[in-house]
């Protein structure tokens, strides 16, 4: 047997090789991002930014956008000039530059450097590891979800321990501790990568033919002219977020239009394909602009209006986040045998009811929200239980979306597409990590009356997508050829 043909436990090694390089990597990124909007919003008094929540929420918005947007160059890259393994592995060494930057006390454009070096990193490498997950599995099919069930596994763990330990440090120690230990993990991820890189032997290697580099070009041309635009004056982040919400949707649309409708070189039954494709991402930018409210208006209901005293001590508010994470370890491995076992007997929801019941549970996470605003309101704090709730709902929405949005990305997408399609996948998260952002700007102090109204609007916008999908579900998977 071979190197890479070796298994464990059913799935080939290169899954655990995966696995553990997603791990620190999520150690990095969600362990920095729970303590990210605290630092730029909490006083210079206590050693962070002190910036107005508008701004914080744009700042955040822009930095969580671009880390999934460039998975879509990313993705590029990858497809036409270094291979998906290279991909990951510079990746992960500009992300590793991102956090020791963070680490290091300095100006405010120094420490947006950073989050730049960490963005361009995901970039490459985000989007790139769960296509080479599922070059593992050629054979597609209910073992491919399982595998990227497992796969989602790896990422909660990393940021299970990444919100804790990186929480922890920032908040209680020093913000740049925390910030440094972001660092070390991707370090580790690296080293993991590195050393154990045999049992992904002849996946994701450099494309035979190059491409041109015209389109990598405007990529990095548009970066130039976003950047300038802030440094100069001509728009503040609070207008460069707003813009860049229409600017992400203008190309994502003449993007799929483009594959959809100009590419004659696709059948029409891959056509339909990415037609699906394209209402997935209209679902989990909707999934993901309120998933993500976590790292912004849930931390500041953590932090100014709920309880966190226990047995004398007081919790930090980046570890609410950490709700999600423990949910998901505790019940995905339940979910992927779950739809094994559904498989088997022809009861497996297809994947437009999976996202529809995803969309719902995100409401009803929501309208908890709004039950727990409506308590706050006379300057009381919120129990500890109204957002463990809604990260249970939240956590077990996720598992009905994400890793089945995956999964079907890599089975619905040309091959000609692959990689770049696994970029749109993110972009889609680019989107509601943006609108997200955003969002929180609206959680002013001073008008606190208008909380549970803004909890509700994300209620209401989540239960009628679900709907809407599931009552649908039988033309999209029409649309599907015959992929399950």
């Amino acid at each position: 047997m071979s190197v890479k043909e070796k298994t464990l436990f059913g799935h080939p090694m290169g899954l655990y090789v995966l696995f553990f390089t997603e791990m620190w990597e999520r150690f990095s990124y969600y362990g920095m991002r729970a303590i990210l909007f605290l630092y730029l919003t909490k006083g210079a008094s206590e050693g962070a930014m002190g910036l107005p929540e508008d701004t914080a929420g744009a700042v955040y918005g822009l930095y969580a956008a671009s880390v999934y947007l460039l998975t879509l160059p990313g993705g590029w890259i990858a497809d036409n000039v270094l291979g998906q393994k290279k991909a990951i592995w510079w990746g992960g060494i500009s992300i590793m530059l991102g956090h020791l930057i963070l680490a290091l006390p300095s100006t405010p454009s120094v420490f947006f450097l950073g989050l730049a070096f960490i963005a361009i990193g995901t970039g490459l490498l985000k989007a790139n590891i769960s296509s080479v997950v599922g070059e593992l599995y050629p054979e597609g099919g209910a073992k491919r979800d399982a595998a990227f069930s497992i796969f989602y596994l790896g990422i909660n763990l990393g940021s299970f321990f990444g919100m804790f330990i990186v929480g922890y440090l920032g908040e209680k120690v020093g913000w740049h501790y925390g910030f440094g230990a972001a660092a070390f993990a991707m370090l580790f991820g690296l080293i993991n990568f590195r050393v154990n890189g045999k049992y992904l032997a002849e996946i994701g290697e450099k494309p035979a033919k190059k491409s041109s580099l015209t389109y990598l070009y405007v990529v990095i041309g548009l970066l130039v002219v976003a950047a300038l635009s802030v440094i100069t004056g001509v728009l503040d982040s609070i207008q460069l977020a707003n813009s860049m919400k229409y600017i992400i949707s203008g190309i994502t649309v003449a993007y799929f239009f483009y594959i959809g409708f100009m590419d004659k070189s696709l059948t029409v039954v891959e056509r339909k394909r990415v037609g699906v494709l394209f209402i997935l991402f209209i679902a989990i930018a909707i999934f993901w602009s309120g998933f993500e409210q976590a790292a912004t208006t849930f931390t500041i209901f953590a932090d100014r209006h709920t309880d966190r005293m226990a047995f004398g001590w007081e919790m930090p508010a980046s570890w609410f986040q950490n709700a999600n994470s423990l949910f998901i370890l505790i019940f995905s491995a339940p979910f992927a045998a779950l739809w094994v076992w559904l498989n088997k007997r022809n009861l497996d929801p297809n994947v437009p009811v999976k996202f529809g019941l995803g969309l719902v549970q995100l409401g009803l996470g929501f309208f908890v929200m709004y039950l727990a605003a409506e308590r706050v309101l006379d300057g009381s704090l919120a129990g500890m239980g109204w957002l463990t709730f809604t990260y249970l709902l939240h956590s077990l929405g996720e598992l009905c979306i994400s890793p089945v949005g995956l999964s079907s990305y890599t089975k619905l997408a040309p091959k000609k597409y692959y990689s770049q399609m696994m970029g749109l996948w993110f972009v889609g998260a680019s989107l509601g990590n943006l609108i997200a952002g955003l969002f929180a700007g609206n959680f002013d102090e001073e008008n606190i009356n208008a909380m549970p109204g803004l909890f509700m609007q994300f209620c209401v916008i989540g239960a009628v997508a679900g709907l809407v999908m599931i009552l649908f579900n039988k033309q999209i998977k029409n649309w599907m050829g015959g992929i399950k």
